[in-house]
């Protein structure tokens, strides 16, 4: 299905910096974070929260008072009338959630939802269930994050073993995982030039109490490790016979963000330059065998182009989810395509991976790229927990 109905009103979204779990935003709610900078972000925008119909909410990992997340999320944005729903597709859900948003705008059902996005890995819960007919009744226990980290109960499988199942798949080596990995961290690097004049296109800075006196600011990202071509060949692969290293993959981190998805009219009154318009294009969705996570992107880009009814030569920006670096190398190799011409100003790899807003932030730094390169499509796509994957394809003119 190709979308005509959705848009995105520039500037009309917004990502907090990404801290690494166990950092500045570890001891904060998630939920009750993420509504916060959504109010103020409202506000600074001049939007009258009661113009919203629908709260599209997405996140994975469990806060305190989860069962409520969506409609509470709602009420404190100022918002006590504004139904909600709830979204979890692990590291997709942004991109879920906005197309949820855009589907709704498609059918007329809403006129302008707005999608928060919100995740902790710090601090994540753990969760014990009663077993009665266990040995001695002993409860059986669940942690959050690592225990899922550490195996898919479809699988039985890491995430990382998913990631050299690929590897193996597309034939390639550690050195080139080395080399692109680099050149992601390099790449990074350019979206901090200017005194971080990219990423002040859209971040939103969030203060934080960490007492009664005292508050601090968090401006840019929290935690990021800095890569050299020397320190990547010295790092052993994590698994024995592999190719992927540390500093391959991602780290788990924390944050939100935040996009208004509404009619062409509404975008048109709430953009800071009606001369750009963000059209969204086409969702597309997949799953790939068992243990292949990193494979996932493909068949959901192809589907995406498929509904848009365009060729992988006819996008012009791509960012990329790529929880490890063979992510980018078996998207490039299967769509036939530079490894090195796309994840332009950052990806995930490198500022980190809090689940819920990864996508959202990587499609509100690929809209900003689009418009800094003139126009054109633009797709995003990545890998989700569950050998899953999905795409989205934006239009911006």
């Amino acid at each position: 299905m190709k979308y005509t109905k959705a848009y995105i009103p520039y500037k009309g979204y917004y990502s907090t910096p990404f801290c690494r779990w166990q950092g500045s935003f570890a001891n904060e709610n998630a939920i009750e974070l993420g509504a916060d900078v959504s109010k103020k972000f409202l506000a600074k925008k001049d939007i009258d929260v009661n113009q919203l119909d629908y709260l599209i909410f997405g996140n994975t990992i469990g806060q305190h008072h989860q069962f409520y997340s969506s409609s509470w999320a709602a009420a404190m944005l100022g918002a006590t009338a504004l139904p909600a729903i709830a979204i979890s597709q692990a590291c997709t859900t942004g991109t879920t959630c906005m197309n949820q948003a855009a589907m709704g705008i498609e059918q007329g059902l809403y006129t302008m939802p707005y999608v928060l996005t919100v995740d902790r890995c710090s601090n994540g819960p753990h969760t014990i269930w009663p077993n009665p007919k266990g040995p001695g009744g002993e409860v059986i226990s669940e942690n959050w994050n690592m225990d899922n980290f550490n195996a898919d109960p479809n699988t039985g499988s890491k995430m990382v073993e998913s990631a050299e199942n690929v590897g193996k798949l597309g034939g390639f080596t550690k050195e080139e995982c080395d080399e692109l990995a680099l050149l992601r961290y390099e790449q990074y690097q350019t979206a901090l030039e200017n005194d971080r004049a990219f990423q002040k296109r859209y971040m939103q800075p969030v203060d934080i109490k960490i007492s009664k006196k005292k508050t601090i600011s968090v401006e840019k990202d929290e935690g990021i490790t800095p890569s050299t071509r020397e320190g990547l060949s010295k790092l052993k692969p994590i698994t024995p016979g592999g190719i992927l290293s540390f500093g391959t993959q991602t780290h788990p981190a924390d944050g939100n963000a935040g996009v208004l998805v509404t009619t062409k009219e509404k975008a048109d009154e709430i953009s800071e330059d009606a001369t750009v318009t963000i059209q969204v294009i086409a969702y597309g969705y997949s799953r790939v065998q068992k243990a292949h996570m990193p494979a996932a992107p493909v068949p959901a880009t192809r589907m995406a182009l498929s509904n848009a009814g365009l060729s992988i030569n006819d996008i012009k920006v791509i960012k990329t989810h790529n929880p490890f670096i063979v992510n980018d190398l078996f998207l490039a190799k299967e769509m036939n395509i530079d490894p090195k011409k796309f994840n332009n100003y950052g990806s995930s790899m490198i500022f980190g991976h809090p689940q819920g807003p990864t996508a959202t932030r990587l499609i509100i730094e690929g809209i900003e790229e689009t418009v800094m390169n003139g126009g054109g499509y633009f797709l995003w796509t990545g890998c989700a927990a569950g050998d899953c994957g999905a795409a989205l394809i934006l239009k911006v003119s």
